[in-house]
């Protein structure tokens, strides 16, 4: 059985992860993807909102997508969500299965720059999705990443949780830039409005 791992804050999970990890699936066979929501991830500050309600939308997202679920490890660890940690782990708990990472092209660049890097490439394949006028280039990497990153393409979306944050914050639209399960979770909890009160 092949998985992938898709990992990330989803403050909020939006249309361009789910994109990415259909791609992800589609192209290399993917029995599986789990998305991961992290605790606190090591290249971000700690989100706004709690993980259990991250948790809960990347969920709603999911739930109608026979090959999508949600995982709750690294909510569930605590602290900060090193990949190199939740890998062994996996790999410890579920001996059967056959990993892959599914990542942004960002963050294929920033790859050598990842705690306990080497390690981690000894464990797990990459699957680097690129995204139209991304800069992806797998041969500027180190060479024990070369082999290890496989790329998958997708369409070109420019839609970040940080843009739907803000939208939500000046009463802007997000239709449509989330699923829709997770557009009425938004927008029945009132997550990311601008509370009475606060400054702008």
């Amino acid at each position: 059985m092949k998985v992938g791992i898709m990992g990330g804050t989803f403050d909020p999970i939006h249309i361009g992860h789910m994109l990415a990890a259909e791609a992800a699936r589609d192209v290399y066979k993917l029995d599986e993807v789990w998305f991961m929501p992290s605790h606190i991830p090591p290249h971000k500050q700690a989100s706004g909102v709690t993980g259990e309600i991250r948790l809960e939308m990347a969920a709603e997202a999911v739930y109608d997508h026979p090959s999508f679920r949600v995982l709750d490890f690294e909510i569930e660890r605590g602290g900060v969500s090193y990949t190199v940690d939740t890998v062994t782990e996996l790999r410890r708990k579920y001996p059967q299965i056959e990993f892959r990472f599914i990542i942004g092209a960002d963050m294929v660049n920033y790859l050598p720059k990842w705690h306990r890097i080497e390690e981690l490439a000894a464990m797990i394949q990459f699957i680097g999705v690129n995204r139209p006028g991304s800069q992806l280039d797998v041969q500027q990497l180190p060479s024990f990443l070369q082999n290890n990153v496989k790329i998958a393409d997708m369409p070109y979306v420019d839609i970040s949780s940080t843009m739907i944050r803000s939208r939500v914050a000046k009463g802007e639209s997000i239709r449509y830039m989330v699923p829709d399960r997770v557009y009425d979770y938004i927008t029945r909890s009132g997550i990311y409005a601008i509370q009475p009160g606060t400054a702008d």
